[in-house]
């Protein structure tokens, strides 16, 4: 694994933009006399959602129902799932929980509920993906997975032509691929490449307790079942793999809404490894919004639909996006800034089905249907 080059933003133009909104929003925070972490409404949220993951298992062990009823149940988990990860982990691993760090790193452990490792998903996300949006090769998380190409600057395939129409089984499969083999792949790769930089002792115990979370969380969900309550392994592995290729989906597809669709920018430093622009306005421009005005779908995706304002405020708890978006628009415009956005989940999606079609396209396939 070759070293990550080192890219850095360089604001030539001493663009005042991201001040300016900074000293909005703040004002904001103090003139409502508000705090930027969580209210009531995302303390009722964290115990709803982790409601929906663990009582339906409880259920399921307990009362041991019939097949039809199980697998709705293993679906709920799923459910469940995905809002723990969009809502909860989400901002505490940000930081955005709360101004206690202590309450931040517990919550942001909901992440193990899901067979995932906190350290790797910092890495990943804190480190490469909001510092470096849509910046190949540094953000991991719009690398290529497998046969799915989702940036221009990466090599196209023949297979890609169809990736508009499998990807969203690949997509499906995400949470089981990170829960089996992700952590340890990029626990190898993130130390080679020097985004990890503890030291060998401190990744060895890392190391060690990763292994441990994962046989616990299988033993949780395999021996658990099949030995104390004897549920037959069959419908246990039927309703594991429902449970995570419904999380995986919507994690996956929540998440690519807000950058591989038509709009986005996909920008390659210079040879010195420099990107001339703003780095708040570099996240303008990589990020897009959708459906800001439903509310059910904000309450479910942790506020992800407003990723313009997550990428610029990440310490922020999203339940306070919808009422600083309005400040963020209305600042880029004045800036002759262009706040993406599609306005609703149908929109964005059929948005990404058309970015993945055109990544999918091999150059003369571009010219025979042009």
């Amino acid at each position: 694994m070759k070293q990550k080059p080192r890219i850095r933003f360089v604001n030539k133009d001493k663009n005042k933009f991201f001040p300016t909104l900074k000293n909005r929003v703040d004002a904001y925070f103090t003139e409502n006399n508000l705090c930027r972490h969580a209210n009531s409404t995302m303390i009722l949220k964290t115990v709803v959602l982790l409601s929906a993951y663990i009582l339906p298992f409880i259920f399921i062990l307990v009362f041991n129902p019939p097949l039809w009823l199980s697998l709705t149940l293993w679906l709920l988990m799923g459910l469940g799932i995905g809002g723990i990860g969009m809502s909860i982990m989400h901002d505490a691993n940000h930081g955005a929980y709360s101004a206690n760090e202590t309450v931040n790193k517990w919550m942001g452990y909901s992440l193990n509920l899901a067979g995932g490792g906190v350290l790797n998903w910092k890495l990943q996300h804190n480190t490469l993906h909001h510092m470096f949006t849509n910046v190949v090769p540094m953000d991991e998380d719009i690398q290529d997975r497998l046969i799915v190409r989702l940036s221009p600057h990466t090599e196209v395939k023949g297979i890609h032509r169809f990736q508009w129409i499998y990807a969203f089984f690949f997509y499906g499969i995400l949470t089981l691929y990170w829960v089996v083999a992700k952590d340890f792949v990029q626990h190898v790769s993130f130390t080679k490449s020097g985004v990890n930089t503890q030291t060998r002792k401190e990744n060895t115990v890392t190391l060690i307790k990763l292994i441990l979370m994962k046989a616990i969380y299988f033993g949780i969900f395999f021996l658990v079942p099949i030995y104390l309550f004897g549920i037959p392994f069959g419908e246990i592995l039927g309703g594991f793999l429902l449970m995570h290729f419904t999380a995986g989906l919507i994690l996956t597809v929540i998440f690519q809404l807000a950058h591989t669709v038509e709009g986005t920018d996909h920008p390659q430093p210079n040879e010195k490894g420099i990107i001339e622009n703003d780095w708040a306005i570099h996240q303008l421009q990589t990020t897009v919004n959708f459906s800001r005005r439903n509310k059910w779908l904000s309450w479910y995706v942790g506020g992800l639909n407003f990723q313009v304002e997550h990428h610029l405020f990440p310490r922020i708890c999203h339940v306070h996006y919808p009422s600083i978006a309005p400040i963020v628009k209305e600042t880029a415009e004045e800036f002759g800034l262009v706040y993406l956005e599609n306005e609703t989940f149908n929109e964005a999606l059929l948005s990404h089905v058309s970015t993945l079609r055109r990544f999918g396209n091999l150059p003369d396939w571009n010219e025979a249907i042009g």
